[in-house]
């Protein structure tokens, strides 16, 4: 027979559940198992935890008549450590009814209680802890009792309990920036640490701060980020990979990029999180092209992609419509069994969604086990993406039978379909339903509601939501600009423009495509050009393809083709088609075969497909008498198979509405 000793080692070596399972056969036929002291009941349930095997764990526990302080530690610890956070709970009370618990017992029910956001039963066991004389005086417990009511929202509690600590450590300190950082407070975080480390000369550890990086993040001021970084350095903490990672996630979040990456370049030791943060750091600042190539590299390293990774990809390919790399990303979620977790398969609908594939993204989200606002949001918003705004509709009648609250952004994803199909009585309906819910008071809700109801042809509805909305943003004024656009009244837009600007509110990207398209709606040539040169001159604003492509249809409307054409040459972006083929309906417009024949052999390079592209050369050749010419293109088109779509328009007559399909 081996000594309690060996015995002892071979079950904390254990390292899957056969091992373990084999080793419990052996004490059990040796009695071991149940002796009074529960020693070894006590490793195997702690060795059935480690290897994740939560029933086996609870099978010991369960054939102990008398178990003692140490077993139910034990277990609760398993429950803890697999997130079963009301199994938890409940085992908690049952031994309370029993049995004394010690400082190590508190803190895994308090951490039950946070994570439930329970703070009826925190308070509890923070009464308890009173009575046991350990809340005051175990600095973990302390801590513990900080991150419960920190997570439950309840910063004065966590306060008070940091308060009346005699000699609060580092621990405690950091459970206190970590609760304010978890609430939001980043600038109460970042205070409490300065007070700390500059007026009571605490030395901080890296765990807190992780914290203030995180607080710094919130915050977006790059200066302190900076600052922060050089004080981890100053502390010879750059070395601990945690708090690297934090300082990375801090400059990725700040949009430093040139910096995070020398950061990441310079990194000694790098983990799955570093390399999930660079990804995330291409993906969320439009480079999906590399994104997709550091995921790469990190799979030739030989790490395993975690959840985290994969959404980051995904993010990825959906800005880049990479369909067949988002479907190798697919198996692999699969492979590694996080397929249906919530975030990823929420990434996985908007991937899909946003490569048009809205068949595989139902699929997905019927199978979804536990849906989301962000879930419901991605399906309904994807659907009015793809010119499906009725299905979307439907969709979110269904959202709400199953009695699931929206928030605001599917909110402005339910607007925006019912913008597509522009009925005004479904618009007044639905703002009803806005007041009702109290989202109206939200100004990106009320942006929204302005363009849906100058969509639905009801200007002065869409200016009377404006004008009650006392504080007005960025994203307010552009969407009063782009309604005066929508209705041509290209005078009223840039009057709009001019007083936003008066009123001290900054354009941004969004604005001048606003203002851009109603100058061009409405012929304004010369009043469009300032707002170009403006934008880069004056506001800092670099014109991407949406400004451009704007500009070309403005001056190609206008017959200034060379200039339009001087702007695509110019341009620092690739040239989408939509601004070849605004070009190439001006060169329609205004008879010009020779650039007309130059900008459509472009379009058919980009989609030989598209039968629009035909149609718009043959009609330009038809104006010229080059009958010939009008033969061979249409030639081509009928040889591709191209037929040209048929046009249709929603029309709301009295109380119904349909749709009209222009052959």
């Amino acid at each position: 027979m081996r000594s309690r000793e060996s015995l002892s080692k071979l079950v904390k070596s254990c390292g899957d559940v056969a091992s373990a399972s084999q080793l419990h056969s052996l004490l059990l036929r040796s009695g071991l198992v149940a002796a009074p002291d529960c020693f070894f009941a006590t490793l195997l349930t702690a060795s059935y935890a480690r290897v994740s095997s939560a029933a086996a764990a609870h099978k010991v526990f369960d054939d102990i008549p008398h178990p003692n302080t140490i077993l139910y530690n034990a277990l609760l610890r398993a429950h803890s450590r697999g997130r079963r956070w009301p199994q938890t709970l409940r085992l908690f009370r049952r031994m309370a009814e029993s049995l004394p618990f010690d400082a190590f017992t508190l803190p895994l029910a308090l951490k039950a209680c946070g994570a439930l956001a329970a703070r009826v039963h925190g308070k509890a066991v923070h009464a308890a802890a009173v009575r046991a004389l350990i809340a005051d005086s175990d600095v973990f417990v302390g801590a513990a009792l900080v991150e419960m009511y920190s997570r439950c929202g309840d910063m004065g509690s966590a306060l008070k309990v940091f308060d009346d600590f005699p000699e609060p450590d580092v621990v405690l300190r950091t459970s206190v920036v970590s609760g304010y950082q978890q609430n939001g407070c980043a600038e109460e975080a970042v205070s409490f640490f300065s007070r700390a480390v500059v007026g009571e000369r605490v030395v901080p550890d890296p765990v807190t701060l992780v914290s203030v990086a995180s607080a710094l993040a919130q915050l977006g001021d790059i200066r302190s980020g900076k600052s922060c970084h050089g004080f981890v350095i100053k502390m010879g903490f750059d070395g601990d990979l945690s708090l690297a990672n934090s300082v990375l996630n801090l400059y990725v979040k700040l949009g430093a990029v040139g910096i995070a990456q020398r950061l990441f370049g310079t990194m000694s030791k790098r983990d799955v999180i570093t390399w999930s943060c660079m990804v995330s750091c291409y993906a969320q600042h439009g480079d999906p092209s590399q994104a997709l190539k550091v995921y790469k590299m990190m799979v030739e390293a030989g790490l395993e992609p975690s959840s985290v990774t994969v959404v980051s990809v995904l993010q990825a390919c959906a800005i880049a419509c990479d369909l067949n790399e988002g479907r190798g990303v697919h198996e692999v979620a699969v492979r590694k069994g996080f397929e249906l977790e919530t975030s990823v398969s929420t990434a996985l609908i908007d991937m899909y969604m946003k490569c048009s594939c809205c068949n595989e993204a139902m699929d997905l989200f019927r199978r979804m086990p536990e849906k989301d606002a962000v879930s419901w949001a991605a399906v309904i918003g994807g659907l009015s993406q793809n010119g499906m705004p009725s299905d979307s509709l439907k969709l979110f009648q269904s959202m709400l039978s199953d009695r699931f609250n929206p928030d605001a952004v599917v909110i402005v994803k339910v607007l925006n379909s019912c913008s597509q199909l522009a009925i005004l009585r479904q618009a007044l309906c639905f703002h009803g339903y806005l007041v009702a819910s109290g989202f109206d008071s939200k100004v990106f809700v009320r942006a929204a509601l302005i363009d849906l109801y100058s969509k639905s042809g009801s200007l002065e509805s869409a200016v009377q939501v404006f004008e009650t909305m006392r504080d007005k943003d960025v994203v307010l004024w552009s969407s009063m600009i782009a309604g005066y656009g929508i209705h041509g009244l290209g005078n009223q837009a840039v009057a709009t423009f001019d007083r936003m600007i008066q009123s001290s509110i900054e354009p941004n990207s969004v604005t001048f495509v606003s203002v851009l398209s109603a100058c061009s709606h409405a012929g304004l040539v010369e009043e469009g050009k300032k707002i170009f040169e403006s934008m880069s001159g004056v506001y800092g604003v670099r014109p991407n393809s949406d400004h451009c492509g704007i500009m070309v249809d403005l001056l190609g409307r206008a017959g200034e083709l060379r200039e339009a054409m001087t702007i695509i040459e110019g341009m620092n972006c690739p040239v989408g088609p939509h601004i070849w083929c605004a070009l190439l309906a001006a060169c329609r417009m205004h008879h010009n075969t020779e650039i007309g024949e130059l900008v459509a052999s472009k379009l058919f390079k980009l989609n030989p497909d598209h039968s629009g592209y035909y149609s718009l050369l043959s009609y330009i050749y038809a104006l010229d008498e080059k009958w010939e010419n009008v033969k061979d293109v249409m030639g081509v088109a009928k040889e591709r198979g191209l037929r040209k779509s048929p046009g249709c328009s929603a029309v709301e007559v009295g109380s119904k509405s349909g749709i009209v399909i222009c052959l």
